[in-house]
């Protein structure tokens, strides 16, 4: 039979190739779902994996996606190897757009390019802000971080709905929940004519080298990380763990922010209902898949944004729920978990114990002479 035994160290190259392991099981379970609802696998696989990549427009589109993902991401690992469990990234991805929202709709006829860095600084301000509310309840209440992120979460998308359906309303906007069109001034600039892809792609690149610097290279990146792996031990070494937590929390929710400002002020142009997308919960399995590291956390933030293209082109042209891509998620982060296990455990083949002779016969001897 077969059974888990524990390993004496955990394995490095497990701990790389269950990523990898983790995907194809997602395929082989998505193959089979297709089959179940009656469609071509490999015509869903294709539209999952193959016509998001096939031209330069759909990779503009995918790095549009990515995008976002990757900055929420970078600011989750350094949450996660800290050992704070931010999940309300949602609600700062919120915040972030909304303020960026508010200085875009100041833009007059005069205003120049300048204000695209006002707008960008004003998310990172509006992320922090909203993981600051995290860090000063659990500071000074001991308040649980992921109850009151994850909360906090809904009195974001609340406070956008109030905004959008009241004082923010476009008032010639045929009565839709929505914003004033923000100046083209305002818009991310893009990268080239013909592409939707911005400059967020190149701040997000950016992101991604500063975090793994900060991680790697830094005593700060060193105390964040010594703190979450052993908190006696960092305590002992007279590290301050108010400061990571404040650090790590504001840091996330300031990556967060930064993300919607590039979203609102980029792709959409306006503030609507439909802000939050779910990017701020996917980033959650782009850290785990990327192995809380900024250069996996790039391959990973990819590839979700492929199952979020893929989602949206199997409900357009195979007539399948848009919540697809919600299953596929899940899947990866299922099979990802599953896999885990073998870092710390490996499989073995042992042979069932052999059943011990019956000693009926030997008694009833014994009771005979």
């Amino acid at each position: 039979m077969l059974r888990l035994e524990v390993r004496p160290q955990p394995s490095k190259a497990m701990s790389l190739a269950s990523p990898l392991l983790a995907l194809a099981i997602t395929v082989l379970v998505g193959v089979l779902l297709f089959m179940l609802l009656g469609k071509d696998p490999l015509r869903g696989l294709q539209m999952f994996f193959i016509e998001p990549v096939k031209s330069a427009y759909a990779l503009s589109e995918l790095a549009i996606k990515a995008t976002p993902l990757i900055l929420i991401a970078l600011g989750l690992a350094v949450c996660f190897r800290s050992n704070i469990w931010n999940i309300g990234a949602e609600g700062q991805f919120v915040l972030g757009a909304l303020a960026a929202g508010w200085v875009a709709m100041q833009a007059g006829p005069s205003t120049g390019a300048w204000i695209v860095l006002p707008i960008l600084v004003a998310g990172v301000l509006g992320g922090m802000l909203w993981a600051g509310i995290v860090a000063l309840l659990r500071d000074r209440f001991n308040a649980n971080e992921i109850l009151v992120s994850l909360m906090l979460v809904y009195v974001a998308i609340f406070l956008l709905n109030w905004l959008v359906y009241g004082p923010w309303k476009d008032p010639a906007g045929y009565n839709f929940p929505q914003t004033i069109t923000f100046a083209a001034v305002t818009k991310i600039p893009r990268l080239m004519e013909g592409s939707r892809a911005n400059i967020g792609v190149l701040i997000a690149l950016f992101a991604v080298l500063a975090f793994w610097v900060l991680l790697f290279r830094t005593y700060a990146g060193f105390q964040l990380q010594v703190g979450g792996l052993a908190p006696a031990a960092a305590r002992y070494a007279g590290f301050s763990s108010r400061t990571a937590l404040w650090t790590a929390l504001l840091l996330s929710g300031g990556m967060a922010g930064l993300a919607g400002a590039i979203e609102a002020a980029g792709p959409l142009g306006q503030l609507t209902p439909y802000v939050p997308v779910g990017y701020g919960f996917a980033a959650i399995i782009v850290a785990f898949v990327g192995r809380l590291h900024p250069v996996g956390i790039v391959f990973s933030g990819i590839l979700m944004s492929m199952f979020y293209i893929g989602g949206e082109l199997a409900q357009s042209r195979l007539g399948l729920p848009k919540s697809l891509t919600g299953v596929f998620q899940g899947l990866l982060l299922f099979a990802l978990l599953a896999c885990d296990t073998l870092i710390h455990y490996r499989v073995r083949w042992k042979s069932a114990p052999k059943p011990a002779p019956a000693a009926a016969p030997l008694i009833q001897a014994e009771v005979a002479r």
